[in-house]
């Protein structure tokens, strides 16, 4: 298990902990004000569809943000430089803009309470069921990555033992997760995408005043790593040497276009946050309202990394007892004065709590809605679906308190989960998308491309990369490769199953299948004016020319 660095500890007082306790007061407040709108199970995992656009959109943002990406990324730029906008402008964007414009008419319409429901209408049973359990188990991995992740923090503020930092923080949200359901969680996460902004900001500007702005921090780091350190696309020419392990098609098509399109299109987690909008106009906007701040905020996690980088440089390194997740914890305890100090710790656990809740809540809907009401106890009345839905709630809380020691043995916690979506999410997306442009896919190859896409996806990391099969530079490298060979995978076999298995009926695919016309597909007028923000058409293109524009120094 991967410790906190023994001296790495933050000069806090009693200015840092007012801080932090008026924010758990006003979190604990919100949830118990939600309990009020928890009538009916849709109010507890969708917050009965009633939501506007822009508190969906921010806690679509603010539910990735959480402490996995701020340490993650963070620990990416440390370790392999100015590759890590790839993460943002290639592997987010786009996919937010296909998911808000092209995959949400379908989600929304259907009225499905979950990613695996759709899988049901437009597949059979056994793929809705694997779907489902895949998604459960990896939701419950990623949730014990948000924990380890706070006792980073934890252990840095107070000094407590790792274990204690993740059974008290995980028992803490539990608490307003149950008690106000998703509205709570969604609430909270507008309120945590300020603070976290709030906490990012100072440590940002202050940690380029350290090092000399960006030409002592470009200066310093080229000549520790190389030129290639601070350019995204430098050395990654097919059979050339870089930091990140990668060359140019494995990030175009494992980051870029599988691990990317499957994680932001069918991450429960997610698409949740868009489920709970108030009608189709606001739900297609919730992604990409969420995309304009998701360009900017790769500066306010990648800079951090790359001036941790420079004030210890061997961080990460064996020789050094500081991992790359420590970056963030070394500059604060480094840079920020007490008031500050604690802004910025309540941030990081501001960040915990919205990426802990987003994968706990997307936990219970699954598990309540996919596989207990569907396989176990049917027909229930609404209040027994409530009331399960707050216990397995706890379940969760507590599996991913033991999935969180797992996460530990990481050093770099983005890889890690850039794995476990390798594994999870690629598959079920090539069975989404090959389901919903292509009418001939069958029942049954649902199932097998889910099966094909995880397995091989396993394969080429466990056995071709691990037992050195093939020579990888990276994890990273390997996870870009392991998405591309899970997506093919899935690909082949569900063409292959296709070819031999009975199709779905064609009126059955209304509204499932793109070019084919949901029998309620007639949306009510959003309220209000007609205004260029209130057209996603508008919002996503947007967000798509600001991404290029910003792009654009990083390619010279």
């Amino acid at each position: 298990m991967q410790y906190l660095a023994e001296g790495l500890r933050l000069p806090t007082n009693g200015l840092d902990y007012t801080i932090l306790a008026i924010y758990f007061v006003v979190v604990l407040g919100i949830g118990f004000a939600a309990r009020a709108s928890v009538r009916t199970s849709l109010d507890f995992f969708l917050s009965g569809r009633s939501l506007p656009a822009w508190v969906t959109g921010l806690a679509f943002v603010a539910a990735n943000l959480g402490a996995t990406e701020i340490l993650g990324m963070a620990a990416t730029g440390a370790q392999y430089g100015v590759a890590v906008v790839h993460w943002y402008w290639i592997g987010a964007i786009p996919a937010m803009v296909f998911l808000g414009l092209v995959m949400m008419p379908f989600y929304y319409r259907s009225k499905v309470r979950s990613v695996p429901e759709f899988l049901l209408q437009r597949f059979d049973r056994s793929a809705h069921l694997l779907s489902s359990i895949l998604f459960a188990f990896a939701a419950i991995l990623i949730a014990g990555v948000n924990l380890y992740a706070l006792s980073i923090v934890v252990e840095a503020l107070l000094g407590w033992p790792q274990w204690v930092a993740i059974v008290v923080a995980g028992l803490f949200v539990l608490v307003y997760i149950t008690i106000g359901g998703l509205s709570s969680a969604i609430y909270n996460e507008v309120l945590q995408f300020f603070v976290i902004l709030a906490a990012l900001i100072p440590l940002t500007l202050l940690g380029l005043k350290r090092v000399g702005g960006w030409d002592g921090l470009s200066g310093s780091l080229e000549k520790q790593h190389g030129a290639d350190f601070m350019t995204a696309w430098g050395g990654t020419g097919i059979g050339d040497a870089n930091p990140l392990g990668a060359n140019w098609l494995t990030i175009v098509l494992g980051l870029g276009f599988v691990l990317s399109f499957g994680y932001w299109t069918t991450n429960f987690a997610e698409v949740q946050r868009a489920l709970s909008a108030k009608n189709l106009s606001a739900a297609k906007r919730t992604p990409l309202i969420a995309a304009f701040p998701k360009i900017f905020i790769v500066f306010a996690v990648m800079i951090p990394g790359l001036v941790a980088a420079v004030v210890v440089p061997r961080i990460g390194t064996p020789d050094s007892d500081l991992t790359y997740n420590d970056a963030i914890p070394l500059l604060m305890q480094e840079l920020l004065p007490n008031g500050v100090l604690g802004i910025a710790v309540t941030g990081l656990l501001a960040a915990f709590m919205a990426g802990m809740a987003a994968n706990v809540s997307s936990f219970n809907t699954v598990f309540t809605t996919d596989i207990w009401q569907r396989y176990v106890k049917k027909d229930q009345p609404d209040a027994y679906y409530l009331k399960f839905g707050r216990l397995i709630t706890a379940v969760g809380v507590l599996a991913s308190i033991g999935t969180a020691f797992i996460a530990a043995s990481f050093s770099n916690i983005m890889t890690y989960l850039q794995t476990l979506f390798s594994f999870f999410n690629v598959p079920m997306f090539v069975v989404f998308i090959i389901g919903m442009f292509w009418k001939r896919a069958s029942m049954k190859s649902g199932v097998w491309g889910l099966v094909a896409g995880t397995t091989a996806a396993m394969v080429n990391y466990f056995v071709i990369y691990k037992q050195g099969v093939i020579d990888i530079p990276s994890d990273q490298g390997a996870n870009f490769v392991s998405a591309i060979v899970g997506f093919v995978a899935g690909a082949v076999v569900m063409v292959a199953v296709t070819l031999f298995t009975a199709p779905k009926p064609e009126a059955e695919l209304a509204g499932l299948v793109y070019g084919t016309e949901s029998p309620d597909a007639d949306e009510a007028p959003d309220e209000g004016d007609s205004a260029w923000y209130r057209k996603p058409a508008l919002l996503g293109w947007g967000a798509m020319v600001l991404a290029a524009l910003c792009y654009l120094p990083y390619s010279l």
